[in-house]
């Protein structure tokens, strides 16, 4: 055999390679095809990281939603506090003027308790004291102010001041039988208690 014989040209060379190159190509083509259950393995996966995404989404503008509702409910219950506040300080804006007057109303009171009623000469005096007593207490009814006058009433701690008990047969227990100083409220709260004698059941 001749060396030309021996030796392999230079086209059957290059055909070798070229079929290899085919068929390391070919090997990597299907090493990458999957077969149709690990395609759909894979867009399962693909579908639940798409709905954890979702739900996440979801929860956050869920707590936003009540983030957004939490401080609506604040403003409002700031702002109904602040109108009961203002409320507040209009009715008892005057308790502390109220409560300078009442003695004067209490003189007046007083003036016309111990008044020597069967002199002539001081019924126009007592009269005028009468109507100046009463007239006050008009003026400031108009703002709220109220006399607690429980005479014969049943003795109430929460309006009344018990200064004393006097057995009696005339009258049920617990019944204020003597106002010795009216009480006076304010929008219904109490500016200062009456002060009373009650009864108890006689011995």
């Amino acid at each position: 055999m001749s060396e030309q014989s021996n030796q392999t040209s230079p086209e059957v060379e290059n055909t070798e390679e070229v079929v290899l190159e085919q068929v390391e190509t070919t090997e990597q083509e299907a090493s990458l095809e999957q077969s149709p259950e690990a395609e759909i393995a894979a867009l399962y996966a693909e579908l639940e990281e798409a709905k954890q995404t979702i739900a996440n989404q979801t929860e956050t503008i869920a707590n936003q939603k009540d983030s957004v509702v939490r401080a609506a409910a604040d403003v409002d219950n700031a702002r109904r506090r602040a109108a009961l506040d203002i409320e507040k300080a209009h009715k008892f804006a005057l308790e502390k003027f109220v409560n300078e007057l009442l003695p004067v109303v209490d003189n007046l009171d007083r003036a016309i308790e111990f008044a020597d009623k069967e002199n002539e000469a001081l019924k126009p005096l007592i009269e005028g004291i009468d109507m100046t007593s009463k007239s006050f207490v008009d003026a400031v009814k108009k703002f709220g102010v109220e006399v607690v006058d429980p005479q014969g009433e049943t003795f109430n701690p929460e309006f009344h001041q018990a200064m004393s008990m006097q057995p009696s047969a005339d009258v049920a227990p617990n019944t204020v039988i003597a106002v010795m100083q009216k009480g006076y409220t304010l929008s219904g709260r109490l500016l200062r208690p009456a002060m009373v004698m009650v009864s108890k059941a006689a011995e």
